[in-house]
């Protein structure tokens, strides 16, 4: 049979830290769950015009006819992982990576750069993440373009020009409001368009009017964290398209726990600030004890 050729979105979700839920829970319920999983995704993709190519393990890998749906599915799996739970108590979190563009097609499975680079896009991804290419958000209508960001440049084996990697917002906003501790932090949520950031007794507002603030050991810092593990200059957060990025530049990384108890690592990475939590530069939440940046987004 000849080879037949043809521009699509190569898509892989991957089931962020499998092995350690068989490690814990055992082969039997980490599989159930898995396999619902990778139900609920395949289910996802075939709603927007996708076909699943192939099962992996503990990922699926698809095409979409174009950009658009593709876009549209990734986006779809996430708020449907986290509203479907099916890991039930414990949480399941995916990471999605994307491609757009020439694609082999031999015996109902899928070959060529742009698969590769896809499979190499979501090998960067962090768990609760989207990342894709360029050649994904040139095809994108403006009503999506509203929820991506250039992220950073990267160099992949094989590839003499470095590429650029685009993040894909998908959470919706939250509709409850989370309070913390002190006074100040007790305003009614009203536009989601502020950050607050408490730090012993100082306290950084961010939003339209300041959009910016560096957090670090350096005495210029917008907030000063006189600890040894800090960096001087350990991560910056930044308000940009209605979002609160806060990017990790530290040799030791930068934590964040939200709220519903997750703790994601950064390292020169970068996160999208949701609900209300807790920042530490350079420790984990146990070595840092009580000695925490709070942060609400209201």
């Amino acid at each position: 049979m000849d080879h037949a050729q043809q521009d699509l979105a190569i898509l892989f979700a991957d089931i962020s830290g499998s092995t350690a839920l068989y490690d814990k829970l055992g082969n039997e319920v980490a599989l159930h769950m898995v396999t619902r999983t990778l139900t609920i995704l395949t289910r996802v993709a075939l709603e927007h015009h996708g076909k699943l190519i192939k099962t992996i393990g503990d990922e699926v890998m698809c095409s979409f006819p174009d950009a658009v749906n593709a876009v549209n599915a990734a986006r779809a799996m996430q708020l449907e992982v986290e509203h479907q739970r099916p890991g039930g108590a414990h949480p399941i979190y995916v990471r999605i990576g994307l491609h757009y563009g020439d694609v082999l097609l031999d015996h109902n499975d899928a070959f060529g750069d742009t698969v590769n680079l896809a499979a190499r896009i979501t090998a960067i991804t962090r768990a609760r993440q989207i990342l894709t290419s360029q050649a994904v958000i040139g095809e994108l209508p403006d009503r999506l373009l509203k929820y991506t960001r250039p992220l950073h440049r990267t160099a992949f084996r094989g590839k003499q020009e470095s590429f650029e990697v685009f993040q894909v917002f998908w959470e919706q906003e939250d509709t409850t409001s989370t309070r913390i501790g002190t006074q100040s932090f007790r305003k009614p949520a009203l536009s989601r368009n502020e950050l607050m950031l408490r730090y012993e007794t100082h306290v950084c507002t961010l939003g339209e009017q300041r959009r910016s603030a560096m957090l670090g050991r350096s005495e210029d810092s917008d907030l000063l964290i006189l600890d040894n593990l800090a960096s001087r200059q350990h991560a910056r957060i930044e308000f940009n398209f209605g979002k609160f990025l806060l990017t990790d530049h530290s040799a030791n990384g930068t934590f964040v726990r939200f709220s519903d108890g997750q703790v994601i690592e950064l390292n020169h990475q970068q996160i999208v600030l949701h609900g209300a939590g807790a920042i530490s530069l350079g420790r984990n939440f146990e070595e840092a004890g009580g000695d925490v940046i709070e942060y609400l987004v209201q």
